[in-house]
């Protein structure tokens, strides 16, 4: 370095010495001349030393910095027109959506090179994962500030953040998303429906084909369930309710319902006839029953026997009567008059002396305010009173021969002269024997007890007792 300055100290005198022998060009930087002779004469000089460069005055020592995507702010000891000159320092930043890579700052070095080397990135996020039963759309890829929006499928519904952003640090925002299955399957059911009750029946069969089912997710039904009876069963009268409730495999319910409403056509209610009863079959009244017409013991019916219901709602035929039978004394003996009775009445006999005995005025006095009773156990009173020739014998109204009393007294074993009287059954078998008057409570009771045939049983359950 001493001698470095020597030489620059001696190299005015020198240059102002040849100024007069020659002239001579300078070459900056080069730390020599170059001399045009004039004359023939040869100046023998030595080589100065080479002259060391001025750093701080060379404006651009290294390359000019150029970032793509990017920006260098520098700072130069020379001021702000010596931006790559030596000891400049340059801090280095990337425009938005890019990322430096390497030195954040550098510095211009004697080397003429750099203190370091960077460049800018495109900021990019990793391709997000696919969405079960979705999808998503991004405004600009993977790119910073690209935004992604996430649907799903008909039928599911999307749970957690509908979008999300590539963000600075290369991250999405938010979290990943999922598609649920949260809405219930689609489900029709039949028509609600009326049917007609067959006929001679309270219930109708119906058939139906089953509901309707679509999930509106994936397709998949897990189960469909029937509450109600199945299809082609007997319905009764009446509306019934089906429903049908069916689930997804997300376990989504949806129920629908339809009516099935059993109409019974009826004819009007038949009213038995005065002194008689209806066998009917089914309900009595429905479409399809048949009603017959039954009388009491000691009454034939008049007119038609059986009516149908007819699916007008009108029963054919019109309704007949009991009349009180036709009882035929003009026979030839007592068994003859009692076969008129056979399944059909009973008969209380009642034997007295005369008319003015007091046990059979006493007996027939009782008998008389009871008559509702009688006819309603179908009991006939058959009256034998009084000794030959003037024995009477009745049956209301219809008087008996002689020869049929004396039949009746032989065998019924009835005396003449004495109170006494003797029950029969319908089929002509002697049941109860009396030898004093007895009030027709007693009589009905006995007949009650043991005498009634289980049709005769029902029936008075069913009707009750008319002379109460």
């Amino acid at each position: 370095a001493p001698a470095r300055c020597m030489a620059q100290e001696a190299a005015p005198v020198l240059l102002v010495f040849l100024t007069r022998l020659v002239s001579s060009t300078w070459h900056e930087g080069s730390g020599y001349y170059t001399a045009e002779s004039h004359t023939n004469e040869v100046y023998v000089e030595e080589a100065p030393p080479e002259p060391a460069l001025d750093y701080r005055r060379v404006p651009q020592w290294c390359a000019t910095l150029n970032i793509h995507r990017g920006e260098a702010t520098c700072y130069s000891p020379q001021g702000g027109s010596y931006r790559s000159s030596l000891g400049t320092r340059c801090e280095l930043s990337c425009a938005r959506g890019y990322r430096l890579v390497g030195r954040s700052a550098v510095q211009c070095l004697p080397s003429r090179r750099w203190s370091g080397m960077a460049y800018c990135r495109q900021i990019r996020c990793h391709v997000l994962p696919a969405v079960l039963r979705g999808s998503y759309v991004c405004s600009a890829g993977v790119q910073m500030d690209s935004r992604c929006d996430y649907t799903c499928l008909p039928g599911y519904q999307l749970e957690g953040d509908r979008s999300r952003t590539c963000m600075e640090d290369g991250r999405w925002s938010g979290s990943e998303p999922i598609c649920v299955d949260v809405e219930p399957p689609k489900i029709r059911c039949p028509d609600s429906r009326e049917r007609i009750a067959e006929p001679g029946k309270l219930t109708a069969t119906v058939y139906w084909d089953p509901p309707r089912v679509k999930d509106s997710a994936d397709g998949v039904i897990k189960r469909v369930m029937l509450r109600g009876p199945e299809p082609g069963s007997e319905f009764p009268e009446g509306e019934h309710v089906i429903r049908y409730t069916t689930y997804d495999q997300a376990y989504n319910r949806a129920s629908c319902k339809f009516r099935i409403r059993v109409q019974v056509r009826r004819c009007p209610v038949l009213k038995a006839p005065q002194h008689g009863y209806l066998s009917c079959t089914s309900d009595g009244n429905n479409y399809g029953a048949t009603c017959e017409y039954l009388c009491d013991g000691g009454y034939e019916r008049q007119g038609t026997s059986l009516r149908v219901c007819q699916s007008t709602q009108q029963w054919t035929g019109s309704q007949p009567l009991c009349a009180p039978m036709q009882i035929n004394t003009a026979v030839n003996s007592a068994a003859s008059l009692l076969d008129q009775f056979y399944e059909k009445r009973r008969l209380l006999v009642i034997s007295a002396p005369d008319s003015a005995n007091r046990y059979y005025k006493m007996q027939i006095s009782m008998l008389q305010q009871a008559t509702c009773g009688l006819d309603l156990r179908h009991v006939t009173i058959i009256e034998l009173v009084g000794q030959p020739p003037h024995e009477v014998g009745r049956i209301r109204e219809h008087q008996l021969s002689v020869g049929i009393m004396e039949e009746l007294r032989q065998f019924l074993h009835l005396t003449r002269y004495h109170f006494n009287m003797v029950l029969l059954d319908k089929a002509g078998t002697d049941r109860e024997r009396y030898i004093l008057p007895i009030s027709p409570d007693e009589i009905f009771d006995f007949i009650d007890t043991y005498l009634l045939s289980e049709q005769e049983a029902a029936q008075r359950a069913q009707s009750g007792d008319p002379c109460d």
